[in-house]
């Protein structure tokens, strides 16, 4: 029997799990990994959570309120950092957490908090929590919970990005506000790119899908040239930027001032006013080049 419940979903993964395996062989990082999952497990108990399964090296718990979910997720980095045998390997988690509708079924649970969540996980980067603003906002300060916002970010099956914060788990957080005063984002500026290929000029914002590179027809913007991959690159808002990700064979170039960087398979946020050479450096006499400018409206 299925039931609808109003729930905070939570996962937590070993970051590096895969190099873990390298330095020290199956059996002893599989050892290492069951270690791991758990005392995550012990201190989302600990904090009124449930395990509902275990995904290689990665859990998902439910709380019963947000409150619980952020201070377990608090207690789980701190708990890496504080004990000696985890610290001794370098293990570090990532943990992801949302608070919303799911549906439970028997011993599972599904829907769209569960992909929200699962979709924090992802954005989070070692030794990181992220949230949704939604999941902090009516956290009082009496909880201890300090969040910073890290903008917004696109999911799944959800027409608009949605904001996200950074809960700091950190003991010193004297510079970092409260959470009511971080979610309180601003309605009234939207950030903006510019963007000016020859004679095409194209504008994007945080709500806008991401603008898309390449030599194949379909892109938001196709250029023809034998530098040029067919599927080369992508612009997209992400954590507070609009970031460049180069996925071509060749890479991009991106210039701002004076100062020319490779981009090769990696991402890079766009900041200020500069040029996008793609697939080869930046040349002279080169007229096909993607300025850019970013600003506010």
């Amino acid at each position: 029997m299925s039931t609808n419940s109003t729930l905070t979903i939570l996962f937590a993964d070993v970051s590096g799990s895969t190099k873990l395996f390298e330095l020290r062989g199956n059996v002893t990082a599989r050892e290492i990994i069951v270690a791991v999952l758990a005392a995550l497990i012990e201190v989302a108990h600990r904090h009124g959570g449930k395990l509902i399964k275990t995904i290689g090296d990665e859990i998902m718990c439910t709380f019963p309120s947000p409150v619980q979910g952020l201070l377990a997720s608090t207690d789980m980095q701190r708990r890496m950092k504080s004990d000696m045998a985890f610290v001794q390997d370098n293990i570090g988690i990532r943990v992801g957490l949302h608070h919303g509708e799911a549906l439970v079924e028997q011993s599972d649970v599904f829907g769209d908090a569960v992909n929200v969540a699962a979709r924090m996980a992802a954005i989070a980067k070692r030794d990181q929590i992220v949230a949704t603003a939604s999941t902090a906002l009516n956290i009082t300060n009496a909880a201890g919970v300090r969040v910073r916002s890290i903008g917004t970010a696109r999911v799944a099956g959800k027409l608009l990005p949605i904001e996200i914060v950074d809960v700091m788990w950190q003991e010193d957080v004297s510079h970092v506000t409260t959470v009511q005063r971080v979610v309180q984002f601003s309605k009234n500026k939207r950030v903006m790119l510019k963007l000016r290929f020859l004679d095409r000029e194209f504008q994007i914002d945080e709500l806008s899908d991401p603008f898309t590179l390449g030599r194949e027809e379909g892109h938001s913007l196709t250029i023809e040239s034998d530098w040029v991959s067919r599927d080369h690159a992508m612009i997209e808002w992400k954590k507070g930027h609009f970031i460049l990700s180069d996925r071509s064979t060749n890479g991009s170039w991106v210039k701002i001032g004076n100062e020319e960087l490779l981009v090769h398979r990696d991402a890079y946020p766009l900041r200020r006013t500069g040029t996008i050479s793609l697939g080869q450096a930046h040349a002279a006499e080169d007229g096909n080049l993607l300025h850019f400018e970013c600003g506010e409206a």
